[in-house]
C-alpha cells in the first residue's frame, strides 16, 4: 500500500494535519478552560464576598442576632439581591447557610436552580440541607474556601463552590455564603470550540488534498515516466523521451534524463557501427591472409609470385597489428594504466619530422603545403610519445581527407600561456551535425569507407583522452564540402640545454 510515492506523500500530509489539529485543539481548549476558570473563580469569589458583606451589614443594621432571623423578616429582599448577583453568570446559584451549616436560602439563575436537589425544601425553621462538618469548621475559623464538590450532596453533580463566612459586628460566626456554578456552560463552550476547529480542519484538509493531489501528481508523473523509460532502455529501446514541463528541479531532472537517453542512443549507435567496422577490418585482412596462404600451400600461386603475395600478407598483418594496438590503447586509457611522462620539447621540430615522414603521400595528392610557426623553435610540456601520436594522427587524417591539389596548412602559434598547434585542409570537411561526435569513441565520419579504408574511428578519441590527461583542449572547425581544421593546445615549456630531439619521435606506421 505504501509503495507509491503519492500514497506516502498524502499519508504524511494527513498525519501532519491531524497532529496539528490535535495540538491546536488542545492548546485552544486549555487556554479557554484556564481563562474561563480564572474568570469564574474571581466572579464567584467576589459575589460571595459582596453577599457576605451585605448580609453582615444588614444584620448589624437591623440589630438581629442571627442570619436566620433576618431572612425570616426580609426574605424577598435577600432573595432579590441574590438574583441580581447572578444575573451575569450562567448556571449560577447562591446559597446561604446558618451558623449550624443548614442551608436556609438559595437564589441565582433559573438554570442553576433547576440543577439543585429539587427534593429538598429550603426552610430557615427546619433546614433539610447541610454543608459538611469539615467545611463548617473551616468557615467558623474565618477561612474562605474554594473547592469543586457537590456540597455534601446538595447538588447532583460537582460545582465550583466559593464559600465566605458571614461575621457579625462582634466578630461572631453567624453563617456563610456559598457562590456555586456548574461547569455545564464551560463544557458547552469547549464542545463548540472543538467542533468548530474540527469542521474547519476537515474543510481545510479537503481543499489541501485537492492541491496536494495535483502537486504530487506533477512531481510523481515524470518519475513514473522515467521508470517506464528506464525499463524500455533495459530492453534496448533508447528512443523514449520524457515530456518536460516548467523550469523547476523536476524539469531539470527530466531534461538531464533525456540528455542521458540521447547519449545512450548515440553510444549504442556508435557501438554498433564500431562493431561493424572492427568486424570488417578483422575479416578482410584475415580473409586475404588465409586466401594467399592457402594458395601458396596448395601450389595455386607459382613460386616466383610468393614474395609478392607474402608482402601483401605482411601488410595485412601490420594492419591487424595497428587495429589491436588501438584497441589495447583504449583498454589502457579506460583502466587508467597508461602513464604519461611530461618533459619540455620542441613542438615545431616534432611537426616538421611528422610532415617530412608524410612527404610521399603529400606529393601523391599534390597538396599546397604551408608550415607556419611564430618562431623556429617553440617548446611545450607533454609526453613526447603521446603528443607524437596525436600529431601523426591529425596530420595523416588531414592528408587522407584533403582534396587533390588543395591547401594543407600546419600552424603553430602562441595563445596566451599556451602553444596552439593546428592542421587545416581543403577537402570534404565534416557535416555540422557530426561535429559534436567527432571525438567520441567508435565514431567514424567516412561511413562509406570510400576514403578511410584503414581507420576504425578510435584515433580522435584517443587523442582527446591524452590531451585531457595533460589538462589541455582539442577542437574542430569545419565547413562541409570545403575545409576542416583541428587544433590542440599545450602549455609552454622551456628550452632544454640539449635541444636534440628524443628518439621517441618516430612514425607510427599508420593511422589509428
Amino acid at each position: 500500500m505504501f509503495k507509491s510515492v503519492f500514497i506516502k506523500y498524502v499519508t504524511a500530509f494527513l498525519l501532519i494535519n491531524i497532529s496539528c489539529m490535535i495540538i491546536l485543539t488542545t492548546i485552544i481548549t486549555s487556554l479557554i478552560n484556564s481563562y474561563n476558570a480564572d474568570v469564574r473563580a474571581t466572579t464567584l469569589h467576589k459575589a460571595a464576598e459582596y453577599v457576605s458583606e451585605y448580609a453582615g451589614a444588614q444584620i448589624e443594621k437591623a440589630d438581629h442576632s442571627s442570619i436566620s432571623d433576618y431572612i425570616d423578616l426580609h426574605p424577598e429582599t435577600v432573595h432579590s439581591f441574590l438574583q441580581i448577583m447572578g444575573i451575569n453568570i450562567d448556571n449560577f446559584i447562591m446559597l446561604i447557610s446558618d451558623e449550624n451549616g443548614g442551608v436556609i436560602l438559595s437564589g441565582g439563575s433559573d438554570a442553576a436552580m433547576y440543577l439543585a436537589n429539587e427534593a429538598c425544601v429550603l426552610s430557615s425553621d427546619a433546614p433539610s440541607l447541610y454543608i459538611s462538618d469539615e467545611l463548617l469548621t473551616s468557615l467558623m475559623s474565618g477561612d474562605k474556601i474554594e473547592e469543586v464538590s457537590d456540597l455534601n450532596g446538595i447538588f447532583s453533580e460537582s460545582h465550583d463552590v466559593h464559600s465566605v463566612p458571614i461575621i457579625s459586628a462582634d466578630g461572631k460566626y453567624i453563617g456563610a455564603v456559598h457562590a456555586c456554578a456548574a461547569s455545564t456552560g464551560l463544557n458547552i463552550l469547549l464542545n463548540r470550540t472543538v467542533k468548530t476547529i474540527f469542521m474547519s480542519t476537515i474543510w481545510i484538509m479537503l481543499a489541501m488534498l485537492v492541491i496536494v493531489y495535483f502537486i504530487s501528481e506533477r512531481l510523481v508523473s515524470p518519475i513514473k515516466a522515467m521508470s517506464r523509460a528506464a525499463k524500455m532502455f533495459a530492453k534496448g529501446q533508447f528512443d523514449v523521451r520524457i515530456p518536460v514541463y516548467g523550469d523547476d528541479e523536476v524539469a531539470e531532472l527530466a531534461t538531464a534524463f533525456n540528455n542521458m537517453a540521447s547519449s545512450l542512443s548515440t553510444n549504442e549507435e556508435m557501438r554498433r557501427v564500431f562493431l561493424a567496422n572492427v568486424s570488417h577490418d578483422l575479416r578482410t585482412p584475415m580473409t586475404t591472409i588465409s586466401g594467399f596462404i592457402d594458395g601458396i600451400l596448395d601450389g595455386a600461386i607459382p613460386p616466383e609470385k610468393h614474395e609478392y603475395y607474402l608482402g601483401v600478407i605482411a601488410t595485412e598483418v601490420r594492419r591487424l597489428s595497428r587495429l589491436v594496438s588501438s584497441l589495447l590503447d583504449i583498454s589502457k586509457i579506460q583502466a587508467g594504466e597508461r602513464k604519461f611522462t611530461k618533459i619540455s620539447f620542441d613542438i615545431c621540430e616534432m611537426c616538421r619530422q611528422v610532415l617530412i615522414s608524410s612527404e610521399q603521400r603529400i606529393e601523391e595528392k599534390k597538396l599546397d603545403v604551408e608550415f607556419i610557426c611564430d618562431r623556429d623553435n617553440m617548446y611545450v610540456i607533454g609526453d613526447t610519445d603521446a603528443i607524437h601520436q596525436i600529431v601523426y594522427n591529425l596530420f595523416d587524417n588531414a592528408i587522407k581527407f584533403a582534396s587533390v591539389g588543395g591547401k594543407y596548412i600546419i600552424e603553430i602559434k602562441e595563445v596566451g600561456q599556451k602553444i596552439e598547434t593546428s592542421v587545416y585542409n581543403e577537402g570534404i570537411g565534416i557535416p555540422e551535425e557530426d561535429l559534436p561526435f567527432v571525438f567520441d569513441r567508435f565514431y567514424k565520419g567516412d561511413k562509406s569507407r570510400g576514403l578511410d579504408k584503414t581507420g576504425v574511428g578510435l584515433g580522435l578519441y584517443i587523442s582527446r583522452t591524452i590531451l585531457e590527461a595533460h589538462n589541455e583542449d582539442i577542437r574542430v572547425e569545419s565547413e562541409y564540402g570545403k575545409w576542416c581544421r583541428f587544433a590542440f593546445t599545450l602549455s609552454k615549456g622551456t628550452a632544454p640545454k640539449n635541444t636534440i630531439l628524443p628518439d621517441t619521435f618516430r612514425n607510427n606506421g599508420g593511422t589509428l
